[in-house]
């Protein structure tokens, strides 16, 4: 089991950057697939990007690539998300998750664990 505590969150402007964080508890974040998902208002939970069990491996949804990326440090059992050139779209809950089995999903069902999330906000 793992638990997951997100940061980094915030209010910023369109166009800024923001980079958030998600801690792991114990000493098997290595063996998990991570992703980010977000959630706005009145939406359903979308995936963001995922990245595979030691970092090499990466995807990210077509709605961030080219703004987003996602890295991991399993020395440090973090998970990060940089975002740069923030929209107002992109103003959501941002949750990041784990997944115990090593494939490839964007289903936010086949997450095993989650973060309580953090929240972005971005003004136009």
């Amino acid at each position: 089991q793992v638990q997951l505590v997100e940061s980094g969150g915030g209010s910023v402007q369109a166009g800024e950057s923001l980079r958030l964080s998600c801690a792991a508890s114990g000493r098997t974040f290595g063996i998990y697939v991570m992703g980010w998902f977000r959630q706005a208002p009145g939406k359903e939970r979308e995936f963001v990007a995922r990245v595979g069990r030691i970092g090499g491996s990466t995807y990210l949804a077509g709605s961030v690539k080219g703004r987003f990326a996602i890295s991991r440090d399993n020395a440090k059992n973090t998970l990060y998300l940089q975002m740069n050139s923030l929209k107002p779209e992109d103003t959501a809950v941002y949750y990041c998750a784990a997944l115990r089995a090593n494939y490839f999903t964007t289903d936010p069902g086949s997450y095993d664990y989650w973060g309580q999330g953090t929240q972005v906000i971005v003004s136009s």
